[in-house]
């Protein structure tokens, strides 16, 4: 297309001493490029549109333009609701535009959109509604406290009550008189440009004083979490000692903080999203009551080998607890690949992961996330299923039946011949990500893997994405492997086409090796080892889209594999925001 208008504007610098004939030659070939190009462009258009081919079909965004966290996600008089940043002015993030934009649904699937729960329209928060968090007081009526950016780019935190409590909806929301309620200032020490998220705030065992964290960063790259008391909800005093922090990792923002219950008794997870590398981490501890910190049970002095939600692109993640299901739900923002012209072009930027069960694993080590059941809804049935299909190496099976760019898989594989699983060299660097993307899907190498599911795959495989599981052999037990490899998913090289991989906590003599993916258009979310491991990624092919998806399952390791089980389910489209 460019060297069409390169060829067309050549011609309009053409020498004026030209002939007549060779000028008059010359603008029927101007006029023909012209026509070409216009059809070029129609074409394109009908078959292209970056704002339909790569807009996800079940994945909650707004109708248009910038969205990121989530925000008090809650239950409510029947109805979940969800807060979101978002940017009314367009698509891509602005400093002093954000709002809280807000949504309501029966069923956490279909979503209808309200107006603006919070602008900003006072000194405290004339430069942005920043994130926060829903609490249920004693009256059990909902109170926001978020951060505000004030006139001074400082971040303080506030207090916001719905102006009809008896209103379902909730679509009024009235900001407090004693905003802002906490400031940072000279006397608290306190980073005044990174002081924000409040979490949802909880009461004390032997106090009855409510109590709320704050992600901060101090002197010499510390990452913090603030710990405040109040006994009205409305005065609040910072504790003497921080609630966690760790050394040289930066600011820890939305943090979240959650009790689990596992075999009778309580333990407690806390989350942080890491600034400086974008990714949340949590740690399962115990929460000491009495002297108000919180204490993990692997006290890993490098934080960023600690425990993910995610190993892709899943960030400032939200939990609440579903009181009528009786389970904790988490919410994470899942922002573009794309370049931001394209985002412009598109009109959108993010979307939020598919709403996630969260639960702890029979030995209270880690947490299990599996996308919640109502989803399930959306599946096309009969599904496209398999059973006991052995995979030879080299095996490229294509999976017909279901439309690929929109689809629900889950398969397990059964493995044999452990001992012919590849030893991982004690030199390689013990990074799941790198060793993804040195052992990629492509590769056929002398071993177990990899294998596995290529998706969003082109008719000639120019394009694909593929989640797979390579085993090794590692100090007499076997390490699994899965990786998301978006290497070879687009022909736009623009595009952030990283690799993302992960350890996953089975043993393959005994456990099934499965994955569950979620593929929507520009995202897939996979989840690996019934939970143990998710990875969620944004692809933006040129040619695997809609009608001309296609699924495989495949194997290029040289050791066989059986396909246990399949089942493919087209999926239908979610009402999400839609515009009436």
């Amino acid at each position: 297309m460019v060297t069409r208008h390169k060829f067309s504007l050549s011609f309009l610098h053409y020498n004026m001493r030209t002939s007549w004939l060779l000028s008059k030659f010359s603008f029927l070939i101007i006029l023909y490029g012209v026509v070409h190009i216009e059809a070029f462009h129609q074409t394109h258009s009908s078959t292209f549109n970056l704002n339909q081919t790569y807009k996800p079909s079940f994945h909650f965004q707004p109708s248009k333009n910038w969205m990121n966290d989530p925000n008090g996600p809650m239950r409510y008089k029947g109805l979940y609701h969800i807060f979101y940043q978002h940017n009314p002015k367009g698509a891509i993030w602005s400093n002093n535009s954000i709002v809280w934009g807000h949504s309501v649904s029966k069923d956490l699937v279909n979503w209808f959109s309200l107006q603006h729960a919070l602008t900003p329209t006072k000194p405290y928060d004339i430069n942005g509604c920043w994130s926060g968090s829903v609490t249920f007081l004693s009256n059990n009526r909902p109170n926001i406290l978020y951060t505000g950016i004030d006139k001074n780019n400082h971040q303080t935190q506030n207090l916001a009550i719905p102006k009809n409590a008896s209103d379902p909806f909730l679509k009024e929301w009235i900001k407090s008189s004693m905003n802002p309620l906490i400031v940072p200032t000279i006397g608290n020490k306190i980073n005044a440009t990174s002081f924000r998220d409040p979490t949802t705030a909880w009461i004390g065992d032997h106090d009855g004083f409510w109590r709320v964290l704050v992600g901060s960063q101090e002197k010499g790259n510390k990452g913090i979490t603030l710990l405040f008391k109040s006994k009205d909800f409305v005065n609040w005093v910072e504790s003497k000692t921080p609630f966690y922090s760790a050394k040289k990792i930066g600011m820890m923002e939305c943090p979240d903080f959650f009790p689990m219950l596992i075999n009778g008794s309580i333990k407690h997870v806390l989350k942080i999203s890491l600034f400086d590398v974008s990714h949340d981490y949590y740690l399962i501890g115990t929460y000491d009551t009495i002297k108000d910190v919180f204490i993990p049970e692997e006290n890993n002095n490098e934080l960023t080998r600690v425990l993910r939600y995610d190993y892709g692109k899943f960030y400032a993640s939200k939990t609440f607890y579903d009181s009528v299901k009786k389970r904790r739900v988490l919410w994470g923002w899942i922002n573009e690949s794309s370049t931001q012209e394209d985002d412009v072009q598109k009109g959108w930027s993010g979307i939020q992961a598919i709403p996630r069960a969260l639960w702890l694993d029979k030995l209270g080590k880690q947490l299990i996330q599996w996308p919640i059941v109502e989803i399930e809804k959306l599946r096309i049935n009969p599904p496209v299923k398999l059973h006991s299909k052995v995979l030879k190496r080299g095996t490229l099976l294509e999976i017909s039946g279901v439309t690929a760019a929109q689809a629900d898989v889950e398969i397990s594989f059964e493995v044999n011949d452990l001992e012919k699983a590849q030893a991982l060299n004690p030199s390689w660097k013990m990074d799941p990500q790198h060793l993804c993307t040195e052992n990629g899907s492509k590769v056929k190498e002398t071993g177990l893997g990899p294998f596995g599911l290529l998706v969003l795959a082109s008719k000639n495989m120019q394009e694909y994405t593929s989640i797979f599981f390579k085993v090794f052999r590692a100090n007499k037990k076997h390490v699994v492997l899965m990786c998301s490899d978006q290497s070879r998913s687009s022909l736009n090289h623009k595009n952030d086409l990283t690799t993302y991989g992960a350890f996953v906590d089975v043993n393959p003599i005994y456990d099934e090796l499965s994955i569950r993916t979620l593929i929507d258009h520009s995202v897939v979310e996979s989840f690996g080892g019934q939970g143990k491991t998710c990875i969620a990624s944004r692809v933006y092919p040129t040619l695997a889209i809609n009608d001309n998806a296609h699924l495989h399952v495949f194997n290029n390791g040289t050791v066989d594999v059986k396909i246990e089980k399949l089942s493919a389910w087209s999926m239908k489209k979610a009402k999400i925001n839609e515009i009436h």
